[in-house]
């Protein structure tokens, strides 16, 4: 009878469950789009294309990755897996205080969950800012418009986490027609990965085009180097008329972080232009900011694009440059990157498309510690029909199968251990990846060496608790 009762309550809670989001995502859907930086406004010329392997495990991926594209990621992630600790420590409570007889016991046992819920949302959080999954892109239906990114780095910078070959296919799986790579004090290694792609190593699209991020009074993407070069000791308005000198572009990123100097004085040394926006961090930075500096750039000429800042880890691609250039198809591989270092240099502006990914509406900083429970909510409003049908799917899966799959294939309570050890193992695994990569590129970059050395000791420091808690709750031998 009780058993009874207790599939109608999940019968019940599963068509609830269905019905709300069914609600969020028609009556008040939001629609994800592309939108101009500089206008705010909708650009209808590009469309998001999701993922079929998304649609098909959406109710495990979704959500991942509209955590990895939340507004303040670094910040927002963190809290989130606090309150699954919060209910988790709630939900225990309310376990104790209803199964008295048994207290000590039970308590004891909710305790030793504790560090296997850390160990388990450690992993996740690690999954969704390391792991590339399987995320909507952007469709291209405009004329005579191609997607360029001007800031990334490669594992051959001191921050970057991916190879050059990850991210041509991270550039082409996202869209791109063409890409510069802007690893820090160096591009050798990015001409070197240039020329290959010339020579006919692999596919001409998306095309490698070689740069280096400059750390002079202000970070500078330097654009367009295809020959010797060194800034080792120049001052910044050496470096600018370098790259000028041989064709290339030279774009002030991020100075709206307030680390560089006044922006009239790179408009003085000759730059060419701002980044507008940077998604390295944050999607957005005072609005009061950004006026001034857009009111800068117009008055002066001066390009303004957006900086992907992409260093192989964190949100995924929530922005774009779109360049006009009529003909694109027919050009050759020089006469296309000249076409894109001529728009950065001169523009005009309207030229240039900066791109957002929008699927969610603005919001402050402030507040961010509620945040999490708007963000469950935007993004079932964010659902198309597919990952709708794809959510009662898995729902109703769950409902009929979810009791027979737990009672033929895991045996009980021991579903937290397993998920816990097979989160240990994922940490392991990319210990070691990152460890023999990290050997690889020794002398460029100590990332991998870094986050080995993070991951590898945690990883097993769970591995081994969740092996001694399976043991003592399920292979100990129990006393007569």
């Amino acid at each position: 009878m009780v058993q009874m009762e207790k599939s109608s309550i999940q019968k019940f809670i599963v068509l609830i469950l269905i019905l709300l989001l069914i609600l969020l995502a028609t009556v008040f859907h939001f629609q994800v789009h592309f939108e101009n930086a500089l206008t705010l406004q909708k650009e209808l010329d590009y469309d998001v294309k999701i993922s079929l392997w998304r649609i098909l495990f959406e109710p495990i991926i979704g959500p991942l990755l509209y955590l990895n594209r939340s507004l303040y990621v670094l910040k927002e992630l963190p809290l989130t897996l606090l309150w699954v600790l919060i209910f988790y420590t709630a939900y225990s409570l309310f376990v104790i205080f209803k199964t008295p007889r048994n207290g000590k016991n039970t308590i004891l046992g909710k305790l030793a969950n504790l560090p296997l819920v850390l160990g388990v949302f450690f992993a996740i959080f690690i999954l969704v800012l390391f792991i590339p999954l399987p995320n909507n892109t952007i469709v291209n239906n405009s004329k005579d418009s191609i997607l360029v990114t001007t800031h990334a780095h490669t594992e051959f910078s001191h921050d970057g986490l991916t190879s050059q070959e990850n991210l041509w296919k991270w550039h082409k799986r996202n869209g791109f027609d063409a890409f510069f790579i802007t690893d820090h004090a160096n591009h050798q290694k990015s001409l070197q990965f240039a020329q290959d792609q010339k020579k006919g190593k692999f596919p001409s699209i998306p095309l490698v085009m070689v740069g280096q991020e400059h750390s002079g009074t202000n970070h500078m993407s330097l654009l367009g180097l295809n020959g010797k070069f060194d800034t080792k000791g120049m001052t910044d308005k050496a470096v600018i008329d370098s790259v000028h000198k041989y064709g290339g572009a030279v774009i002030i990123n991020h100075w709206f972080d307030g680390k560089g100097k006044a922006k009239e004085l790179y408009e003085v040394l000759g730059a060419d232009g701002f980044e507008i926006e940077n998604t390295g961090k944050n999607l957005y930075y005072d609005r009061e900011t950004f006026e001034q500096l857009k009111t800068f750039c117009v008055k002066n000429g001066l390009t303004m694009i957006g900086g992907l800042d992409f260093h192989g880890y964190g949100r995924v691609c929530t922005l774009y440059n779109a360049l006009k250039i009529p003909n694109w198809d027919s050009l050759n591989t020089v006469s296309k990157q000249q076409s894109i270092l001529d728009i950065f240099k001169n523009g005009p502006q309207e030229k240039i498309k900066v791109l957002l990914y929008k699927d969610r509406p603005f919001y402050p900083k402030t507040y961010l510690f509620l945040r999490p429970f708007s963000t469950v909510v935007n993004y079932f409003r964010t659902l198309h029909l597919s990952q709708v049908v794809s959510w009662v799917f898995w729902l109703l899966v769950f409902q009929f199968t979810g009791r027979s799959i737990k009672r033929d294939l895991v045996p009980p309570k021991t579903g937290l251990v397993m998920v816990a050890l097979s989160g240990a193992i994922f940490m392991l695994v990319l210990a070691i990846i990152y460890h023999f990569r990290g050997e690889v590129v020794k002398g460029y970059s100590t990332v991998y060496s870094e986050y080995s050395l993070l991951l590898g000791p945690i990883g097993l420091v769970l591995l081994l608790y969740a092996l001694a808690i399976a043991y003592f709750r399920f292979s100990r031998p129990k006393r007569p």
